[in-house]
């Protein structure tokens, strides 16, 4: 048994490892949308968090080929990522990146809690 099951309709395959988990209609065809994309690579895979979102469906895995879609991560909850051409080089970066990336978390987390109220925790 493979584990997932294949949601139907699109050109491209779409594996959802979502047993015992409804996926919303919305979401199904927001799935079928993006795997009908013409520089998808392999498969679209889905996770038992899925659900519809703004721009891609959340819990979806979307492989490509000569492309970034940096938009398709966390846009309905306010993160996400932005591609940004540089002059750097890999032999201009440290071995680790761990303290470039936790700053940048750290800066983040700060942004996000001075523009936005609080809010309750986000259950998916």
């Amino acid at each position: 048994m493979a584990g997932y099951e294949e949601i139907e309709g699109a050109n491209t395959p779409i594996k959802a490892w979502t047993q015992g988990v409804p996926v919303e209609h919305a979401a199904q065809n927001q799935l079928r949308n993006v795997a009908a994309l013409p520089f998808i690579h392999s498969h679209i895979a889905v996770m038992p968090d899925v659900h519809y979102g703004i721009g891609a469906t959340v819990g979806s895995v979307i492989p490509t080929k000569g492309a970034i879609i940096p938009a398709a991560v966390g846009v309905d909850i306010g993160c996400g990522m932005m591609a940004v051409r540089t002059s750097l080089t890999a032999n201009d970066l440290p071995d680790s990146l761990a303290r470039i990336r936790g700053d940048r978390a750290q800066r983040a987390a700060r942004q996000w809690a001075w523009r936005q109220p609080p809010r309750p925790a986000l259950v998916c």
